[in-house]
C-alpha cells in the first residue's frame, strides 16, 4: 500500500527555477509522489521569481489563495521557495502567516529535513542563510523523471555583476561554479539513461570557473568541450551569458564542436552607451557589436536572440533611439523586450530620473512592432533550405502533425504518417514562415543519401502555430 504524501509544485521563472523545482520533486520522492493537480496535494511548493514585479505579484497572490485552502486542511504544508522567498525571508512569514516554509535557493538541499520539520513544529520556518562557503553538491537526476530526451544542468549560482537593475545577486547570491567533473558525471548519467540534448545554466555562464582557484580553475568553453564529448549527447546549449565576459575561446566553440547548437542568447538590454553605464553593464554597443560580428564569422549560420529593457531611468529619447538602430543593425531572430521595472534593493530603485509609464509603454509598442517584423523577415529566410530538427511530440497546430526544434531553437511543425519519437533527429526542408515558428515537409533520405545530397519529401501540408 502506498504511503507516499502527494506534491504539487507551481513554478515561476526562469529555466534556473525549472532545474530547481526538478531538484526539489527528486528530494522528497522518499515521501511524496508528485501530482499534477493543486487539489487533494498534501503539500504545496510554490517556487518563486523576483526578477519583475508581475511574478513575484503571481506569486504572493497564489500564496495568498491557499490561505483558505489551510483553514480547511490544517496538516497542508505550504512551502514558498525561490527567489522572493530568499529576498523576503521573515518579511513573507509576517504577510503570509498560513505559509509553513520559506526556502531560499541555497538551501533546497534541505528540504526533507525542513518538511520534516515543518509538519512537527506547527510554525513558520524560515531557511534563508546564503553561507559563504556554500558549495552545489553533487546531484544525479533521476532519469524517469522529467523529458526523457533534454534536460537542464546547472552548472552554475548567483552572480557577481551587480547591473543597478537587478536583484540577482540579492536573491541567488554571488556566483559560485559547479565541480567540473560532477558536471561532466552528470552528463554522463543523462547520456546513459537516453537524454539527448542538454542546456547548461548559469545566471552568466560566461564566467563559469572564475571563482575556482587558478591552480584548479575550469573555464566554460572547457567544460562546454567535455560536455560535448560525451557519447549519446547530440546536442548542447546554455544559458545566459554577459557580452563583456564572452571570450574568443567560447565563440571558438560554436566552429569546432559540431554539437553545439548555433544559437546564442546575448542580452544587450540597451543600444545606448549611457544606459549600458547607468546599468552597470561593463561594455560598450561597439564592443558587443564586435562580438557579434565575431561570432557570425566563427558560425554563419547561427541565430542571435536577445534581452532589451526600455525606459530605464534617465533613458531619453535619443537613447531610444540607439536601441533601435541597434536592432536593425544586429536584426536579431527573436527578443524580450520589456518595460523597466523597479526591483528593490537594486540600485537603479534610487535613481530619480524615471520615464513615465506612458512613455515606457509608447516606446515598448514601437520597439515590439520593429521586432516582429524583423523576426518575420529572419524566419522567411529559412524557406527553401534543409534543418535538422529533435522532435518534441505530436504538434498542437492540427492532426497529424508533428513538432521540432531545429539547432538554431525554431519550432517548426511537419506532417508525417509515421509515428515519430520525442528526440528522435528528422531533417525538414522549410516551406512557410511564421512569427513564431517555421512550416516545413519531412525529408526522406534515399539509401545512401546523406553523402550524395539525394533526397525527396513528403507530400502534405500543415497548418502552423501562429
Amino acid at each position: 500500500m502506498n504511503t507516499k504524501k502527494l506534491l504539487y509544485i507551481e513554478t515561476f521563472g526562469c529555466q534556473m527555477n525549472d532545474r530547481d523545482s526538478e531538484i526539489m520533486r527528486q528530494l522528497l520522492a522518499a515521501t511524496h509522489d508528485v501530482t499534477d493537480s493543486m487539489h487533494g496535494a498534501d503539500a504545496i511548493i510554490v517556487n518563486t521569481c523576483s526578477i519583475r514585479d508581475k511574478a513575484e505579484q503571481k506569486a504572493y497572490s497564489l500564496l495568498g489563495a491557499l490561505r483558505k485552502r489551510k483553514r480547511e486542511n490544517p496538516g497542508l504544508i505550504i512551502a514558498a521557495a525561490g527567489c522572493v522567498a530568499q529576498q523576503e525571508g521573515a518579511k513573507m512569514l509576517s504577510r503570509m502567516p498560513h505559509v509553513d516554509l520559506v526556502v531560499g535557493p541555497q538551501n533546497i538541499y534541505r528540504l526533507p529535513e525542513l518538511f520534516a520539520r515543518a509538519g512537527e513544529q506547527g510554525k513558520g520556518i524560515v531557511a534563508t542563510d546564503s553561507a559563504e562557503t556554500f558549495h552545489i553538491p553533487p546531484f544525479l537526476p533521476v532519469l524517469r523523471q522529467g523529458s526523457p530526451y533534454k534536460r537542464f544542468v546547472t552548472i552554475m549560482q548567483g552572480c557577481n555583476n551587480f547591473c543597478t537593475y537587478c536583484i540577482v545577486p540579492f536573491t541567488r547570491g554571488r556566483e559560485i561554479s559547479r565541480r567540473a567533473e560532477d558536471v561532466v558525471a552528470e552528463v554522463h548519467h543523462l547520456a546513459a539513461g537516453g537524454v539527448k540534448e542538454v542546456t547548461l545554466l548559469g545566471q552568466n555562464v560566461n564566467s563559469y570557473g572564475n571563482d575556482q582557484p587558478p591552480g584548479a580553475r575550469t573555464g566554460f568553453a572547457s567544460l562546454l568541450r567535455q560536455v560535448a564529448a560525451i557519447n549519446g549527447i547530440e546536442r548542447v546549449r546554455f544559458t545566459t551569458s554577459n557580452p563583456k565576459d564572452l571570450s574568443e575561446e567560447l565563440m571558438q566553440c560554436f566552429a569546432d564542436l559540431d554539437k553545439l547548437c548555433p544559437h546564442f542568447h546575448l542580452p544587450v538590454q540597451s543600444g545606448s552607451n549611457a544606459i549600458l553605464k547607468r546599468m552597470n553593464r561593463r561594455y560598450t554597443i561597439e564592443l558587443y557589436l564586435d562580438k557579434v560580428e565575431k561570432l557570425r564569422g566563427y558560425r554563419p549560420e547561427i541565430a542571435l536572440t536577445t534581452d532589451i529593457i526600455v525606459g530605464f531611468p534617465g533613458e531619453t529619447a535619443n537613447d531610444f533611439q540607439a536601441t533601435l538602430d541597434l536592432v536593425e543593425m544586429v536584426r536579431y531572430h527573436s527578443a524580450f523586450s520589456f518595460k523597466y521595472s523597479s526591483r528593490p534593493p537594486a540600485q537603479s530603485c534610487q535613481f530619480d530620473d524615471s520615464v513615465s509609464r506612458e512613455e515606457k509603454e509608447s516606446r515598448l509598442a514601437v520597439l515590439q512592432e520593429r521586432l516582429t517584423q524583423i523576426t518575420l523577415a529572419r524566419n522567411s529566410e529559412y524557406i527553401g533550405r534543409r534543418l535538422e530538427l529533435m522532435v518534441e511530440g505530436e504538434s498542437k497546430a492540427a492532426d497529424g502533425q508533428w513538432s521540432g526544434r531545429s539547432g538554431t531553437n525554431h519550432i517548426v511543425n511537419f506532417p508525417s504518417h509515421d509515428i515519430l519519437v520525442p528526440g528522435q533527429l528528422v531533417q525538414v526542408v522549410i516551406r512557410e514562415a511564421c512569427l513564431h515558428s517555421l512550416r516545413g515537409e519531412l525529408i526522406e533520405e534515399e539509401a545512401g543519401s546523406k553523402e550524395s545530397g539525394e533526397w525527396r519529401t513528403t507530400s502534405g501540408s500543415c497548418p502552423c502555430a501562429r
